[in-house]
This record gives C-alpha cells, structure tokens and sequence, in this order.
C-alpha cells in the first residue's frame, strides 16, 4: 500500500457555476473523483437544500445532503459541519475520507451576527501506518478583525487538541488575501504551506476564470510534500468561482 496521501481542497460555490446560471454538481464529482484525491475538504457545500419542485427538476438537485451525494463516488467516510443555517437549509463545510473517521468535531468560529463559520476537525485513522492523521476543514470571514480572532481559535485548536507527534492538513478558504495567516500559523503552529513550500508563492485562486487573489490555502505538519498543483483549467473553468487545489503528501 503506498504512503502517499492525495488531497483535494476546494470551494465548490454551492454547486453552481460561477455566474451561478448552472448547476453543476454532477460535473464537480466526476472531476473530483478522476482527482483520485484520498481526502477531499469541501467549503460552501450543502448539508440540506430545500427547493421547490420546478426548481429540483430545473437543476436535477440530488434527494440527499450534497456531501453525500459527493461522497458516494469514491469515499465511504465522511464528516459535515454546518456554518450557516437560514430558511430553506445550511451549508459548511465537509471532509470526504478512503479511510475511516476516529471522532471528528464541528467548532463554531462565529464572530459576527450574520457570518457564520467554523472548523470541522477530524481525525483520520491511516491503517497502511496505524497512525493518525488530523485534517481540519475551514473557511474563514471576510473582514479582517473576523479573520484574525478565527485564526486565533484555530491556533487554539489545534494547540489543545492535536498532539505535536500525529501529521496534521488544514486546508479550506482562508480569505487570506493579504497573506498574513501564514505567519502566525508557522511561528506558532511550525506550519508550512503546500505551494509555498514547493513553488515559493501561494496559489491564485479565486476568481477561476482569471485567478489574482491566493485565498485558498493548504497547511501542513509531519508530512512530506511531493507535489501540488492548482486545478483552474479545462473544465475546471466551468465550474465553481474558486480553483481546487491538488496535493500530495508522504507519511
């Protein structure tokens, strides 16, 4: 069995296209799975959608949780955390797994009225080692002061909760546009970034047709990173208004 962890972060715009004139949650599975990604961390997917008739029928919206419906194309195991909750349902965030959950926790990261977010901490049991891997899923606020006080959660998280000697993988949206989170998260954490690491800069992602902005993210610890790469191109253009983020790690 080989050592090599695939992962996959993406913002998948609640399934539609970036206009969002289509939706294309059935397109966003078929190239996630052809990723042949291990572990997938999803921001802004749909735990419960409810629509009316004409418009399910209108955009072939799944019967299940859209995590779900993801997740039974290649990954048994799963874990949902909901960020904002209104009328006709919630979305979050959710990490897709080849291998099996020990526990895994949603922690509400909120600080202001009407900007829900959280962590989705999960821990991972990697039979090929027999070891741990703790995965955290987020995607943090849009306002400075916002992203600040959720960094600090996270660094507190982490600290408390993750031991110094099991491999760890943040990855998500951190609306980090400013590039400031990594500093905090290496100085406090010893964390590293996947495509600083490897290409010297992070990733622009965000918008996918004409990325300029390095908002998603992939952070690491007790790993070795081998490769990574931006998904932004071919059909990915069609597909949320953020590019996916490829990576490959060894234990």
């Amino acid at each position: 069995m080989s050592d090599d962890i695939n992962v996959l972060t993406y913002n998948i715009h609640k399934g539609y296209c970036s206009g969002n004139r289509r939706f294309v949650l059935k397109a966003m599975r078929d190239r996630i799975a052809e990723t042949g990604a291990d572990i997938v961390f999803l921001q802004e997917i749909h735990g419960t959608a409810i629509k009316s008739n004409a418009k399910r029928r209108r955009f072939s919206y799944p019967d299940q949780p859209h995590f779900e419906y993801l997740a039974e194309e290649a990954w048994p195991h799963f874990a949902y955390g909901r960020n904002a909750i209104y009328r006709k349902g919630d979305h979050g965030n959710a990490i897709l797994s080849k291998h099996p959950f020990v526990s895994w926790e949603n922690i509400d990261i909120s600080v202001f009225r009407g900007s829900s977010r959280s962590i989705l901490h999960g821990v991972i049991e990697l039979p090929q080692k027999k070891s741990r891997l703790h995965t955290l899923c987020v995607h943090l606020g849009l306002l400075e002061q916002e992203r600040r006080e959720q960094l600090q959660a996270l660094t507190d998280r982490i600290k408390s909760h993750v031991p110094d000697n099991e491999p760890l993988i943040i990855a998500g949206d951190f609306n980090d546009w400013r590039r400031r989170a990594g500093r905090q998260l290496h100085t406090e954490l010893d964390l590293e970034e996947l495509f600083v690491k490897l290409h010297g800069r992070h990733a622009l992602t965000f918008p996918v047709w004409a990325p300029l902005l390095p908002v998603d993210r992939i952070y690491y610890r007790g790993l070795k990173p081998t490769a990574c790469k931006r998904l932004s191109t071919d059909h990915w253009r069609e597909l949320s208004d953020h590019a996916a983020l490829f990576g490959v790690f060894r234990l």
